[in-house]
Formats: structure tokens, sequence, C-alpha cells
């Protein structure tokens, strides 16, 4: 039994370190102070501490400001029409909520393993479990989604400067009329050689790439501001706040990058006071930015132009100056800054697994760090060929909404687990406080589920199969192998 006149800190480590039974083993906690301790540290090398708030905010930025705006609108404006707009704040509300708790349990626990790792501080094995298997879902299904979308815009470059375009049999998945994607799977082997290079250099690379996809947005409110026909926004909501709850669920997959940012937890200089202005600073000029361009974009274009456009915004800029020069200026801004939701949320992707390997859960093989460079390698070259594959291979609008629903899932448990870590460990530094107590985290979390049923019945069943794989998995290996399992853990 535990002691329960002992220090918060002091039932934690020994709830941690006396599994008995299946049950116990399932709830045992990481307590914060090792998970902290261990920061870093991988098989063979460490992670190397050189990110600062600049950088930071724009790992935050370059993962979330991009196929959410340039490409996944096609997909958003038929479900909810010049409502769109609406649906952007909706799916931003809810980011900003999980955002809170983000940052304040960033500033409190800043290791790689982002939602999993605070999930295993505050809720068991189990639960961390189930939320770093949601993250693999949620990084590697949306760095797909993406590359699919940087392969639209590729074409639309081609096609205005030299006049041809990747045949569709080699740029489209097999359910859509082709046999691979290549160029998805181009981009996506082009971030994995950026990260095998090191942060610092990924990190650079992502900035130039960011300064250029906010310079084409920008180019595009001035030119589509030209065509803007507030005709087209006379009938708002076509299809019912159903609609917009609809497109809204579908645009949550657009606010995942704060997540990211929170993953290089082990390799900022300062993140207890870095990490959660970075991620509160990005989402609010991601937001801004969202905001303007779809409105921008609906007062341009009739709302019923936008199905099956994935390249809408260079469309609409064509459309209205009457010519391709701005069009294919806007498709080259778009080419380099999704390359950067790419480069971004694949690194993110890497340092969950790491954090995940650490602890036992997955192979030892993906928490190897290159002694020289910092980086896990395996692990780099293994993710990037899974997501290359699923980008190679999958059509948009079902990575798109599995994205949407692995994102929603985690941040539930994220907005959860600051509750909990209240409670359990009050006495916790946090540089970062969510204001109002448990009111808000509770608001995000009852936000998340809302988007959740939102999604449709196809999305859920592939929900439900990816949770029974990743239990088998967890069952038949992670649940014997955890480290804290071993007895010099306890």
């Amino acid at each position: 039994m535990l002691d329960q006149g002992a220090p918060p800190q002091d039932r934690d480590r020994t709830a941690a370190a006396a599994p008995r039974g299946t049950g116990a083993r399932l709830m045992r906690r990481k307590p914060v102070e090792h998970l902290v301790a261990e920061g870093g540290q991988g098989e063979g090398g460490s992670l190397r501490r050189s990110l600062g708030l600049w950088q930071l905010t724009m790992i935050s930025i370059g993962a979330t400001l991009g196929t959410g705006i340039f490409v996944v609108l096609g997909d958003a404006v038929p479900e909810a029409g010049p409502a769109v707009t609406l649906a952007f704040v909706i799916a931003g509300l809810t980011a900003l909520f999980s955002a809170l708790s983000y940052a304040e349990l960033a500033g409190s626990i800043p290791v790689a393993g982002s939602s999993y790792s605070y999930a295993y501080a505050t809720m068991g094995e189990l639960v961390a479990w189930i939320c770093g298997w949601c993250l693999v879902l949620e990084y590697g299904v949306s760095v797909a989604a993406v590359a699919v979308g940087w392969g639209e815009y590729l074409n639309e470059l081609l096609d205005g400067t030299i006049g041809v375009t990747i045949p569709s049999v080699l740029s489209s998945a097999p359910g859509e009329g082709g046999v691979i994607n290549l160029p998805a799977l181009i981009v996506v082997l082009l971030a994995m050689v950026f990260l095998l290079g090191g942060v610092r250099e990924s990190a650079r690379a992502n900035t130039i790439m960011v300064a250029v996809k906010i310079a084409a947005l920008v180019l595009f409110c001035a030119v589509g501001f030209t065509g803007f026909k507030s005709g087209n926004y006379a009938d708002f909501m076509p299809l019912g706040m159903a609609g917009v709850s609809a497109a809204g669920a579908t645009l949550f997959f657009s606010y995942i990058g704060f997540d990211a940012a929170s993953t290089a937890g082990e390799e900022a200089k300062d993140p207890k006071k870095d990490l959660p202005r970075a991620i509160m600073l990005s989402l609010i000029i991601v937001t801004a930015l969202y905001v303007l361009v779809a409105g921008v974009a609906v007062g341009a274009w009739n709302w019923t132009k936008f199905e099956g456009s994935h390249a809408s915004l260079a469309a609409i800029t064509n459309d209205v100056t009457g010519q391709t020069f701005w069009g294919t200026l806007l498709a080259l801004g778009a080419v380099i800054s999704i390359a950067s939701v790419v480069l971004t949320v694949l690194y993110g992707q890497t340092r969950v697994l790491f954090a995940m390997s650490r602890d036992g859960l997955v192979p030892k093989a993906l928490g190897k760090v290159h002694p020289k460079t910092g980086a896990p390698r395996l692990n780099t070259v293994i993710v990037s060929l899974f997501c290359g594959a699923l980008a190679a291979l999958i059509p948009l609008g079902k990575l798109v909404d599995a994205t949407s629903i692995g994102t929603l899932f985690a941040f539930a448990l994220v907005n959860i687990a600051v509750i909990v870590l209240r409670r359990r460990r009050p006495e916790l530094e946090r540089t970062f406080r969510v204001p109002f107590g448990p009111v808000l985290p509770a608001l995000g979390f009852l936000f998340c589920v809302y988007n959740m049923v939102s999604l449709d019945t196809v999305t859920w069943v592939v929900f439900g199969c990816w949770m029974v794989a990743g239990l088998v998995f967890y069952f038949l290996y992670g649940y014997r192998r955890s480290r804290l399992a071993l007895p010099e853990v306890k």
C-alpha cells in the first residue's frame, strides 16, 4: 500500500515502482523527475540543445502553416460553404484550449515525447501507449497528406513555367487513377536528408521556408482581394451548422503544428520558458493567417468552384488576374512552404518514437543517436520510408481525416493530463499555467470530443482498427519490455 503521508513526488515514485498485478502494471506512471533527468539521452549518443525561442516558433509555424490552407481548403469549402471561415475559427478555438494545456505541460515536463510523455507521467503506461500510438498515426499520416498536397502544387508550378505536368499515372495514388504518387514520395525523402544532417541545420532550412510561405500567403491576399465579390457571401451557411462542424473537424488537421514544437523539448536551450511562448505565439500567427486567407479565397471565388481543387489558391490567383504569372509565383511559394511542413512534422514523428524507444515500448533501434549529428538516424530513415509509402499510395482525403482523429484524441488526453498533474503534483514548477484552473482544460477536452464525433463513420472504423493493432503490439511487446518493469528503474 502507498504511503499517503509521503510527499506527492515520493508517492509518484512509489506508484511507478510497485506494479502488483496486471491492472497495476498497466497504470504504472513514469515520475516527472525521471522524464526530465533522461532528457536528450539516447542509445549511443545524445540529442543536442541548440534551439532558441525563434527556432521553436518557426518549427511550430512550419509544421502548422501549409497544407491546411494551401490544399485542404479545397476539401473544407464544399462542406461548409463561405462559412469555412467560421470552421477555421472553431478549429482554432479547439486548438487554443489544447495549446494552453500543451504550454503548461511543456513548461513542466520539457521532454521529446510530447503528449505521450505527459500521459506517461499522469495517467499511466497504457494510456501513454494509446496516446503515443495516436501520435504515430497523427504524424505519420500527416506527413503523407502534406506530401500529396505538395505534388498538386508542383504540377501547377511545372505547368506555369515549362508547360508540362507529371502524368497522373505517376502523380496520383492507385485509388485516384494512378499507380504511384512519385512527387509525394520525393519530398518525404528530401526532408529525410535534411533531418539526417541534424536539428540545427534542419531548423535553419525550415526558417527560410517559413518566411517564403508567409510571403506567398500575403501575396495571395493582396491579389485575391482585387477580385473580392461580396455576393459570394450571400448564402453564408448553405449546408447548415452540420457542414461547418464537419469542415471544422477536417480543418483541425491544419493545427497540429504546436504539438511538433513540444517534441523539441530535449533540443531546446531553455525549454521551460521558450516552449510555452513558442506554442502560443505560433498559434496566434497561424490562426490569423488562416482566417484571413480563407476569407479572401471565398470572397474571390464562389464556394461551389472549390470541389476537387487541391491547388485552389493558385487557381484563384490565375482566375482573378486573368494570367498565369501570379498563380505560378504562388505555386512556387507553396512548393517551398509545404515542404517545410513535411520537414517539421517528420521531425516530430521521429522524436516521439525516440522517447517511446527510450522507455522500452518500441524497439531500441529507434532510440539510437548518431554521435556526430545528434540525430536518431535509423529512426529517421524508417519513419521516412513508411511515410513516403503512405504518401505514394493513399489518396489525400482519407489521410486528412485519419490525421484529424488521431490529433484530436491526443489533444483530448493532454487536456486531461493538465487536470491530473495539478491534482497529483501541485508543487511542481510551472513556467506557464492555464488560466481558470480546470475549466479551460475541461472545455478543451469537450471541444476535441465534439470534433471527433463530427468525423465520418469510415474514419472511426480506420481509427478503431489502428487502436486494436496498437494494443496487440503493446501486449505482445511493450508490456513486458517497458523499462518501468525492470528492477533498476523501480
